[in-house]
Parts: structure tokens; sequence; C-alpha cells
């Protein structure tokens, strides 16, 4: 016994001096070499190889991309920086397939009265807010939501004017599909009782017809075109600001859903100065003037080491399903009459995909409401007819609301479904009050997509939802809120597992954006975008994966974000 417990010792012994030696033969090798190489061990990693879920402990970064990933033998031969990350868990960095980046960048600057669960404390904040900011000539702001107020009912420029009665303000619902304004924003848009309801939206009016003060989706346009442009000064901030919140929520990459022609400019800049650390996959705002000038010269698959893209187009069809804006066949369960609001006639919608399409570009277009739905899917078909695939990916945004007999068409067009797992659960309050019990069944059906071979990448929408990835990430294992409720999740069936959740969140979003080849896994040749987490997110309870925290994040193998 004394013999065996002495070869035992000295057992420990050996592999204690074995992982000293391989840890200062690294750490030599690094000094003696001229490689730009990191080396990456004890990790509890996580990363996708071909379609294989695989673990590693070992990362080996040169020149901003991933060199090999494998178990601690790799580190033997590998030179560079050692650095220890002592069981800590890697994940590959997170891509939001929807986002607002400018969105969030100016809802850090301006009031956010997201998540607030009465009219009462909503309208304190926005008082306390004025008083606090008197030099702002607007009073800005986003994220109200009244179905989380006990009277369910849209507010009023009267609720305003009792604490903001002597400046304008424009207030965008949780969604971004409805505004709500004080008197004295109508007065200076010269809102009356003759204005007209522009195509694509509404104007909310009481019994006599005056505007009660809340502006459905392209009526919004009446007071926000009387809204001074920010200065080139506060849009940089903007900018500033969101790229940090999003490194700090370990978003090593986003798919920016709409942007203007100065917005595209200002990433620019950003990346040749070498401040673009989160990667931005932008689509251009539509097929009008902006599509018209950064089209010129064609896609751009990459600019500034694949931290740009600019190859795809965003339109939007059908407004959003809280504010009765999405556009369905049927009238809405709970507002008889009501059937939504499509943007465009199938005809002006064909023109602009055919125009999106015909200059190579993906395009990608924002359909909520069964009716939507339909049209945009009878828009590709007609377009494909005419071009043919091309490989261009197109996507169909939110896909909330498909009926039953229409999601085999996506795989039929081979079209991806680019959903946010976080509008499952925020809306779960409300969704089938609006649609009702049949129409429900095509409602957030991402197994029935994933069922059928179509690719899902998933996404916030941020600021509409909040721009923490493991909210997301959260809702598609589980379909319930921050409590665990319902206990066995809203439409359990259609939950994602782990595995299918983190893919669409890193290797599908990739694909959804062509950077397959570039993004979404540690794989050899890849950029190494990864996080290092507090918890492990495939062994810890599901409750607990929405409070995961990001204790950093690496971009191109440098730190953006962490001490």
């Amino acid at each position: 016994m004394v013999i065996l417990t002495k070869i035992f010792n000295q057992t420990i012994y050996m592999n204690k001096l074995l992982t000293f030696l391989i840890v200062i033969g690294i750490s030599f090798s690094a000094c003696t070499s001229s490689e730009n190489g990191k080396v990456f061990v004890n990790a509890n990693g996580y990363t996708f190889q071909g379609d294989s879920l695989i673990t590693f402990s070992t990362l080996v970064i040169k020149d901003g991309k991933v060199a090999r990933v494998g178990d601690t033998d790799i580190a033997e031969s590998a030179t560079g920086e050692v650095i220890d990350l002592e069981g800590k868990t890697v994940l590959p960095g997170l891509i939001d397939a929807h986002a607002h980046v400018m969105g969030l960048g100016f809802q850090e600057l301006n009031i956010n009265i997201a998540g607030i669960e009465t009219l009462e404390a909503t309208l304190d904040s926005i008082k306390a807010y004025a008083e606090a900011n008197p030099e702002l000539e607007w009073i800005q702001g986003r994220g109200w939501n009244q179905t989380l107020w006990p009277e369910n009912e849209f507010p009023t420029a009267a609720d305003l004017d009792e604490v903001v009665p002597d400046r304008p303000v424009f207030l965008t619902r949780v969604d971004g599909h409805a505004a709500w304004t004080n008197t004295k924003a109508m007065e200076m848009a010269s809102i009356s009782m003759d204005t007209p309801d522009p195509q694509g939206g509404k104007i909310i009016r009481n019994n006599r017809g005056e505007a009660t003060g809340v502006f459905i989706d392209a009526a919004e346009n009446y007071i926000a075109e009387i809204i001074p442009d920010p200065t080139a000064e506060e849009r940089r901030l903007a900018l500033e600001k969101a790229l940090e919140k999003m490194a700090s929520e370990g978003l090593t990459s986003v798919h920016d859903a709409g942007i203007p022609a100065q917005t595209w400019e200002l990433y620019k800049n950003v990346a040749d100065e070498g401040n673009m650390i989160t990667r931005i996959y932008a689509m251009i705002g539509g097929t009008g003037n902006d599509f018209d000038e950064l089209s010129k010269n064609g896609p751009i698959d990459s600019y500034a080491n694949d931290r740009l893209a600019l190859r795809s187009v965003k339109i939007s069809a059908d407004g959003a399903l809280g504010s009765r804006g999405a556009a369905m066949k049927e009238p809405y369960s709970d507002d008889p009459g009501n059937r939504g609001l499509l943007f465009y006639d199938q005809e002006e919608l064909n023109s602009m995909v055919d125009k999106s399409i015909s200059n190579g570009y993906q395009t990608n277009i924002h359909a909520i409401g069964d009716r939507a739905n339909d049209v945009v899917l009878d828009a590709f078909e007609q377009a494909i007819e005419e071009y043919g695939d091309q490989g261009l990916r197109h996507r169909i945004e939110h896909a909330q609301i498909v009926s039953l007999e229409d999601i085999p068409r996506f795989k039929e067009l081979d079209l991806i479904a680019s959903m946010q797992a976080t509008h499952a659960t925020s809306d779960m309050n409300m969704a089938e009050d609006r649609v009702g019990s049949e129409r429900i069944k095509g409602g957030y059906a991402w197994q029935k997509f994933l069922d059928q071979g179509t690719v899902i990448a998933n996404g916030s929408d941020f600021p509409v939802e909040h721009v923490n990835p493991f909210f997301g990430l959260y809702s598609s294992v589980t379909r319930q809120d921050h409590e665990g409720n319902p206990p066995e999740g809203w439409y359990p069936e259609e939950a994602l597992s782990r595995e299918e959740t983190l893919r669409s969140f890193t290797v599908d979003a990739a694909y959804a954006a062509h950077q397959e080849d570039v993004l979404g896994s540690l794989e050899e040749g890849k950029w190494a975008d990864f996080i290092v987490i507090d918890r492990d997110f495939f062994e810890v309870p599901a409750i607990e994966i929405w409070q995961t925290n990001v204790l950093e994040t690496w971009v191109a193998g440098e730190k953006v974000y962490g001490e």
C-alpha cells in the first residue's frame, strides 16, 4: 500500500510538472517568436465544427484568426501569449441577426421608458427626465407599452400635457410602430381633424374625429419630419454608446435592419479609425434614394476586414402586432373590423423586390401578420421566377404570425426565417388575444420552420427588445418569462434545444449574412470572435440562462470588453 501511494503521488507530481513545463515552454516560445499569437488554455469551450457541437480546452489565435482549437496537447507546439481561462466557459461570439444599432445608441441618449408597468409611473419618468434636461427643445424617447398597463389602452396627448405642456414630446412605442405625442407637438405639425390617414398609417382619433396623440406606423412621420435632425456629434456619440453596450453584452456582430446613406458613412469612418468593435452587417433601408446612392458600386461583401458589409436591403411590409398594425388576412380577434396595415400593395412590393434583387442584393422583408407574410412570399416567388435564385439567401424578418399553409413556402423558396425569440415571450400576454386560438398555431413557430429544414437566424430587434442576447437564448429554450411562467412554457412544442438555440445565434446567423466562412464558430481560419461567460450555458438550470454575465468579449483576437 505504501509503494502504491508513493507511485500515485509521483504520478500526480509528474502531471503537474508536465503542465508547468508546457506553460513555461509556451511562454518561452512567445518571448522568442515574432508571431502575433495568443494561446488560451483551461477553457470550458463550446463551438460548432461543421454540423457538430464540440468542446475544447485550448484555443490558439494568430493574426486575429483561429489557428487551432482542441485539447491540451495542441498547446505544446503553440506560440504566443498564454492566457489561462481557469475553467471559465467560452462560446463563439454571439450574432444578433436583426437589430437597430443607432436606435440603441439614441435610446442610451434619450429617455427609455421600456418595461414600466403603469401609465402613472411612465408619466412620472417623463416628467423627471424633462425637468432634468431643461435645455432640450424636444423630449424624445421610446419604450412605452400599453399592454403592460392595467388599463391596456393607448395613452393620449392630454396625459403628456399634464407633465410636459410647454415643449413638444415624441415617444415611440416599444416596437417602434407607434408614436405618442403631446398637444404642443401636434400643434407644431398642424395636425387637425382634416389631416388624412396616410397609406400604411393611422391617426388614433376620439369619437369626435380629433387626434388623441397616438400615431400608427406611417402616420408617425407627420410629427417625426418636423423634429430637428441629430447633429453629427450626437450621431457619433450614439454610435459609440451602442458599440460599447453591444460589446458588454457579448455581441460580436449584428445585422443592422435598415440604414440610410448618412449612417453608412458614419460606420465607415469609425471602421477606418479602427474603432468598430462590433461587426455590422448593414441593410440598406428600402429601395428609394438611399438605395440609389449606396448601390452605385454594387454590394459590399466586406469592408475593413469584415468589420462592415453592405450587401442587403431591408423593406417593411406591415406594422406590429402590439399596435394592431400587423397586416392580417382576417380581422383581429380583439378588434373586429381591423385587419392592420399593409405598407404597399402587391404591385408596389413586387417592384421594390425586383429592384433590389436585379441589382444583386439580398432582400430582407419585415412581415409580422399572416397577410403580410403571404404577400411577401408572393413577391419573392415572382422575383425568383424572373431572376432565379442567384444564391442571395433572401430573408423574411420576424415571420411572426404565418398561416400554416404558408410555412412550407419558406422552404420551397429557400428563404431564411429571421426571427426574434424574445418577441414570443414579450408578446405572449397579448398575442393570442390579437389573433385567436387557431391563427396562433402559426405564430412564433420556430420548430415548425426547423423541422422542414428552414434556417432560423435569431436576434432581438433591439431596442424593441433588450440588447442582451442571453434574454433571447433563454426565451428560445424555455418560452417563459424571467419568473419561469408559464411553468411548461408558452406553446412549448415550438421551443428550441440549447444546441439549436446557440446555432441560431452563431453559425446560422452568420449564414444569413453570407459570412459562415469567416464568422459564427471557432474554426481554423475564421476570425477569433468569442466571449467568456460566468456559467456553463449547456449545464446550468434553464431559469439561469437569462442571468448569464459576460466577463470578456473578444473580436479578431483582441479584447473589446472586460477587465
